[in-house]
């Protein structure tokens, strides 16, 4: 649910998703997925684009690490542009950074030290699923770049398109694909 809020106008559905991804402390792939990943998809300068040959395990190696210092350097830039701090209160990585802070001491206070295996089991399958996705939508796609420099624009076949029953329900109604990287919103 957080992948479709993060993209919605309205301020409530976006901080809903901040809140879902701060659950399983990946608050930084609302910044990443909406202004790096929607940018630089099927190109090499995306990292979670899997590249054609590339496992899952190398993959997760990859991406995850450099999703994350995407989206920080995403939101340094941001956050420059309005002569604010990447450590203010502004930077829509540390609002959900905050909230897993937060709820994790709060459930470690009520629940005990016995949330020590369950908290990162839960963070652990939450990026697990995100990591798998991502590799799974864009597996091996490239765009053509142009010689100016620039990548082609994206197109219907820069996403995989799975229209099963299976897919459907594991990838939370992200079947076709290429028409959520048409229409976003």
């Amino acid at each position: 649910r957080a992948h479709e809020l993060g993209h919605k106008k309205e301020g409530f559905d976006r901080w809903m998703a901040k809140l879902v991804l701060a659950v399983v402390g990946y608050g930084h792939f609302f910044v990443e997925h909406n202004k790096g990943h929607h940018r630089d998809v099927a190109t090499p300068l995306d990292p979670a684009t899997s590249r054609m040959g590339e496992s899952i395990y190398s993959f997760s190696l990859r991406e995850i690490p450099g999703a994350f210092r995407r989206a920080w350097s995403l939101e340094e830039e941001r956050l420059a542009r309005s002569g604010k701090s990447v450590w203010s209160l502004d930077n829509e990585i540390l609002q959900p950074m905050i909230i897993t802070v937060v709820l994790y001491a709060s459930l470690l206070a009520f629940f005990g030290p016995l949330m020590l295996i369950f908290l990162p089991i839960s963070m652990a399958f939450g990026w697990w699923q995100l990591t798998s996705a991502n590799y799974i939508e864009h597996y091996g796609l490239l765009r053509e770049k142009l010689p100016n420099g620039r990548y082609e624009h994206q197109k219907p076949h820069h996403s995989w398109n799975s229209n099963h029953i299976m897919s459907n329900l594991i990838l939370f109604h992200l079947q076709r694909h290429s028409d959520h990287h048409a229409n976003s919103t």
